[in-house]
């Protein structure tokens, strides 16, 4: 649509009109245009096409190199389309409808079927190609680079397709180079990162408390440098075991932050968020942590009586648990799983089975009522009292 331009129509004596027809319509390429309904007429040197009451479009007949017949549907619902293929528009071009289009070819359809020789006399006219000898209503660009910038027949054609195959292939390579760039700063923030919790850990630097449990948390987004992936090994069985021994340096301190043990599912969202793009599925995450107490790792997969499973710290006993449990029972005179969640910064899941636990060791019992589960110390059990 961006070799059309507005204007008025006039003609010479040496232009003739060839053909004239109503409901006319335009594609800018394949996409639908609000010019439609028009009236459209074939010159010996230009395409005009016109709507009441002032919109007035005029495409050279230079800038077409050769047209063809689309037809689409089967029996009464079928319809045909021309489509002009177009050398590309020249600077100094008056003004159009569009100022760049990415497509060189305009389509042309009629309404209500109408079957004329549009396509034969288009071709006729532009093989006789008289506006060559007088043009009319032809930017001077276009007048003085034509006879050099027109393509005709099929190997114009396959020769456009095989520019824009080479620009894609140009463009996909940059992307690639960007993305490589991209990657290469990733693996300097992540050894920045390794170098700034190495400080921490070792108390370097005036840095706060909290401050140090917010930095952490940045640093775990960051993620790791070097995921373990399927494809570097030779078998299942390796990958499940480096990525088992990888789970476990990621997730030890995450772990003995929130008291010596985590959700399954909590460490397969934290395991995924640090290893990028490089996610993996559950069935991989289980296998690995089915590996964890084999290879005497400092963290294990434990699954409770009621199907829950979670990452506990191999020093991390039962007995320590029903101990803390039970001294945070006492304070508290009585604790709900969703107030103990909250006391110690744990899931209310973890939380219900830490006072199961306390339960089974004799330690806790429970009332469960219309108020919802509450666990008491066990008074007639505990030695204290």
């Amino acid at each position: 649509m961006d070799r059309f331009e507005y204007g008025e129509v006039v003609f010479s004596p040496e232009e003739s009109v060839i053909l004239r027809e109503t409901g006319a319509k335009i594609y800018d390429g394949d996409n639908k245009t609000s010019f439609e309904g028009g009236i459209l007429e074939l010159t010996s040197h230009r395409i005009l096409w016109s709507k009441p009451p002032n919109t007035r479009l005029i495409l050279s007949l230079a800038y077409v190199i050769f047209v063809e017949e689309e037809r689409s549907g089967f029996g009464f619902s079928k319809t045909t389309k021309y489509i002009l293929h177009l050398t590309e528009a020249l600077p100094g071009k008056p003004p159009g409808p569009v100022s760049r289009s990415i497509f060189n070819f305009i389509k042309i359809s009629f309404k209500d079927k109408i079957e004329s020789d549009f396509l034969t006399s288009l071709k006729d006219t532009l093989d006789t190609r008289k506006w060559e000898v007088q043009p009319v209503g032809v930017s001077p660009a276009l007048n003085k680079v034509q006879p050099i910038k027109i393509r005709t027949g099929i190997v114009g054609i396959e020769r456009q397709i095989h520019e824009k195959h080479k620009e894609t292939d140009e463009n996909i390579s940059k992307a690639f180079q960007d993305l490589s760039k991209l990657m290469i700063m990733a693996k300097d923030m992540v050894n920045i990162s390794k170098t700034i919790s190495q400080k921490i850990r070792e108390k370097q630097g005036d840095i706060t408390e909290d401050e140090t449990v917010k930095f952490k948390s940045y640093l775990l987004s960051l993620g790791i440098d070097d995921p373990v992936t399927r494809t570097s090994f030779k078998n299942d069985s390796q990958f499940h075991q480096e990525l088992a021994k990888q789970i476990a340096e990621m997730l030890v301190g995450p772990v003995t932050e929130v008291g010596g043990m985590m959700g399954l599912v909590d460490a397969y969202c934290r395991v995924n968020r640090a290893r990028g793009l490089e996610l993996i599925p559950p069935e991989d995450l289980l296998n690995a942590c089915n590996q964890l107490e084999k290879l005497k790792l400092p963290i294990i997969l434990r699954q409770f009586d009621s199907g829950v499973m979670v990452l506990q710290l191999q020093s991390h006993s039962d007995e320590k648990i029903v101990e803390k449990t039970l001294s945070m029972l006492e304070a508290r005179n009585s604790l709900t799983p969703e107030e103990l969640a909250q006391e110690i910064g744990i899931s209310v899941l973890l939380a219900k089975e830490r006072l199961i636990i306390a339960e089974k060791y004799g330690k806790a019992c429970r009332d469960d009522s219309i108020e919802g589960l509450r666990f008491y110390p066990n008074l007639f059990l505990c030695d204290s009292r």
